[in-house]
Protein backbone atom coordinates (compact mmCIF):
# COMPACT_ATOMS: atom_id res chain seq x y z
CA UNK A 1 0.00 0.00 0.00
CA UNK A 2 1.54 3.27 -0.97
CA UNK A 3 2.27 6.09 1.59
CA UNK A 4 -0.60 8.38 -0.26
CA UNK A 5 -3.19 5.48 0.14
CA UNK A 6 -2.42 4.57 3.63
CA UNK A 7 -2.38 8.45 4.56
CA UNK A 8 -5.67 8.97 3.11
CA UNK A 9 -7.29 5.78 4.47
CA UNK A 10 -6.47 7.21 7.78
CA UNK A 11 -7.97 10.40 7.28
CA UNK A 12 -11.10 9.27 6.65
CA UNK A 13 -11.02 6.41 9.12
CA UNK A 14 -10.22 9.44 11.27
CA UNK A 15 -13.46 11.49 9.62
CA UNK A 16 -15.89 8.40 9.59
CA UNK A 17 -14.88 7.74 13.71
CA UNK A 18 -15.48 12.06 14.50
CA UNK A 19 -18.98 11.95 12.47
CA UNK A 20 -19.83 8.51 14.74
CA UNK A 21 -18.80 10.49 17.91
CA UNK A 22 -20.92 13.59 16.87
CA UNK A 23 -23.78 11.59 16.22
CA UNK A 24 -23.73 9.24 19.27
CA UNK A 25 -23.09 12.29 21.26
CA UNK A 26 -26.06 14.38 20.35
CA UNK A 27 -29.14 14.62 23.07
CA UNK A 28 -31.99 12.52 22.41
CA UNK A 29 -35.11 13.59 23.43
CA UNK A 30 -39.48 13.31 22.57
CA UNK A 31 -42.18 15.33 21.85
CA UNK A 32 -44.76 13.77 23.47
CA UNK A 33 -48.33 14.64 22.84
CA UNK A 34 -49.59 14.94 26.15
CA UNK A 35 -50.81 17.78 28.33
CA UNK A 36 -49.28 19.37 30.80
CA UNK A 37 -50.62 21.25 33.46
CA UNK A 38 -48.90 23.77 35.80
CA UNK A 39 -49.45 25.42 38.93
CA UNK A 40 -47.26 27.92 40.62
CA UNK A 41 -48.91 28.84 43.92
CA UNK A 42 -48.98 31.88 45.86
CA UNK A 43 -50.30 30.78 49.97
CA UNK A 44 -52.35 33.42 51.59
CA UNK A 45 -50.86 34.67 54.58
CA UNK A 46 -51.34 32.51 57.88
CA UNK A 47 -52.04 29.68 56.35
CA UNK A 48 -50.99 26.12 58.02
CA UNK A 49 -47.81 23.99 56.96
CA UNK A 50 -50.67 21.17 57.44
CA UNK A 51 -52.53 22.91 55.05
CA UNK A 52 -50.40 23.22 52.20
CA UNK A 53 -49.29 20.09 52.22
CA UNK A 54 -53.42 19.03 52.65
CA UNK A 55 -53.72 20.78 49.18
CA UNK A 56 -50.35 19.16 47.39
CA UNK A 57 -51.94 15.83 48.33
CA UNK A 58 -55.16 16.52 46.92
CA UNK A 59 -53.45 16.64 44.28
CA UNK A 60 -52.33 12.89 44.37
CA UNK A 61 -55.51 11.70 45.70
CA UNK A 62 -57.33 13.38 42.34
CA UNK A 63 -54.61 11.35 40.19
CA UNK A 64 -55.91 8.21 41.77
CA UNK A 65 -59.38 9.05 41.38
CA UNK A 66 -59.74 10.84 37.73
CA UNK A 67 -58.83 9.23 34.40
CA UNK A 68 -56.86 9.99 32.06
CA UNK A 69 -54.08 11.29 34.48
CA UNK A 70 -50.46 9.96 33.32
CA UNK A 71 -48.12 11.52 36.16
CA UNK A 72 -47.87 14.11 39.31
CA UNK A 73 -45.57 16.60 40.26
CA UNK A 74 -45.72 17.86 44.15
CA UNK A 75 -42.22 19.24 44.86
CA UNK A 76 -40.82 22.58 43.59
CA UNK A 77 -37.18 22.73 43.39
CA UNK A 78 -36.76 26.27 42.39
CA UNK A 79 -39.71 29.56 42.32
CA UNK A 80 -40.47 32.46 39.64
CA UNK A 81 -42.02 34.37 40.14
CA UNK A 82 -39.69 34.21 43.68
CA UNK A 83 -43.03 35.64 45.73
CA UNK A 84 -44.82 32.33 45.08
CA UNK A 85 -44.27 29.33 47.14
CA UNK A 86 -45.32 25.85 45.97
CA UNK A 87 -46.17 24.52 42.60
CA UNK A 88 -47.27 21.28 40.97
CA UNK A 89 -47.32 19.34 37.61
CA UNK A 90 -49.99 17.11 36.31
CA UNK A 91 -49.55 15.26 32.97
CA UNK A 92 -53.22 14.15 30.91
CA UNK A 93 -52.88 11.59 28.20
CA UNK A 94 -54.73 14.03 25.76
CA UNK A 95 -57.02 16.96 25.64
CA UNK A 96 -59.79 14.93 26.43
CA UNK A 97 -58.17 13.82 29.66
CA UNK A 98 -57.70 17.52 30.60
CA UNK A 99 -61.15 18.45 29.66
CA UNK A 100 -63.24 15.87 32.20
CA UNK A 101 -59.82 16.60 35.49
CA UNK A 102 -61.53 20.07 35.38
CA UNK A 103 -64.76 19.28 34.91
CA UNK A 104 -64.57 16.51 37.60
CA UNK A 105 -66.80 16.26 40.49
CA UNK A 106 -63.40 15.26 42.43
CA UNK A 107 -61.67 18.15 41.13
CA UNK A 108 -64.39 20.25 42.11
CA UNK A 109 -64.25 19.45 45.82
CA UNK A 110 -60.52 19.67 45.52
CA UNK A 111 -60.83 23.03 44.45
CA UNK A 112 -63.13 24.52 47.51
CA UNK A 113 -60.25 23.96 49.55
CA UNK A 114 -57.81 24.79 47.24
CA UNK A 115 -59.06 28.35 46.33
CA UNK A 116 -59.73 29.10 50.17
CA UNK A 117 -56.20 29.04 51.09
CA UNK A 118 -54.36 30.36 47.85
CA UNK A 119 -54.15 34.00 47.25
CA UNK A 120 -52.97 33.39 43.91
CA UNK A 121 -52.07 30.71 41.20
CA UNK A 122 -50.84 30.54 37.90
CA UNK A 123 -51.68 27.78 35.82
CA UNK A 124 -50.72 27.36 32.19
CA UNK A 125 -51.11 23.82 30.10
CA UNK A 126 -48.50 22.77 27.13
CA UNK A 127 -47.81 20.64 24.84
CA UNK A 128 -47.09 20.23 21.63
Amino acid sequence: MSKSLRLTCAVLLAAALFAAGYVTAQNKFNTPGTIIHISLIKWKAGVSDADKQKALDGVRDMAAQIPGIKNVWLKATRMQPRDYHAAFVIEFENRDAAEAYAEHPVHAEWSKFFLSIREASISPQITN
